[in-house]
C-alpha cells in the first residue's frame, strides 16, 4: 500500500489536558483552523452540528484487542470493534453541536478530545448520510461510562 500523508487544518483549544472516560456532552471547545481555510468555513454556521475528524497525536502504539475503558464488565474486543484510541491510525471522529463560527474559529459543544489535538477535517452533519434508523450495538456498549 502507498503511504498516506495527512496535514492538520488546525487544532482544538479546550480545558481537557489529560485523557479521561466520562461524559463530554457539556464540554466547550474551540476549533482554530489555519487562516488559509477561513473561506472553506463559509456556510458552516447554517448547520446545527458538525463532524470533527482529528488525529489522536498522543497515541504512540496500537493494540489489536482491547477491553473498552478497562471496564471488567465488558469483553475484550478487537480494536476495530470499539472506539478506543490505540488504533493503527489514531483517527477519531465526533459529532458535536456547533455553537458559533467567527472567522477561522468554530466554538462547539460535546467534543471529547484533548487540548491541542490536531484537526484533520470538518464535515457538516447530514441526517440523510449520518443518521441511521435500525441499528444494533453489542449489549456491553451500554455498560460504558459516557
Amino acid at each position: 500500500m502507498e503511504k498516506i500523508i495527512i496535514e492538520p487544518i488546525g487544532f482544538v483549544k479546550n480545558k481537557i489536558r489529560e485523557p479521561r472516560f466520562g461524559n463530554f456532552a457539556n464540554e466547550i471547545s474551540e476549533l482554530i483552523l489555519d487562516k488559509k481555510f477561513t473561506k472553506a468555513l463559509e456556510g458552516i454556521d447554517d448547520y446545527s452540528h458538525i463532524i470533527v475528524v482529528y488525529w489522536m497525536d498522543k497515541v504512540k502504539n496500537y493494540v489489536i484487542s482491547h477491553r473498552p475503558q478497562g471496564n471488567p464488565e465488558v469483553p475484550v474486543v478487537g480494536i476495530f470493534a470499539c472506539r478506543c484510541p490505540a488504533r493503527p491510525n489514531p483517527i477519531g471522529i465526533t459529532t458535536v453541536r456547533l455553537i458559533k463560527r467567527q472567522g477561522n474559529r468554530i466554538k462547539v459543544k460535546g467534543l471529547d478530545i484533548l487540548d491541542k489535538t490536531p484537526i484533520i477535517d470538518i464535515k457538516p452533519y447530514w441526517p440523510q448520510y449520518d443518521k441511521v434508523g435500525k441499528m444494533k450495538v453489542p449489549s456491553w456498549v451500554n455498560k460504558l461510562q459516557f
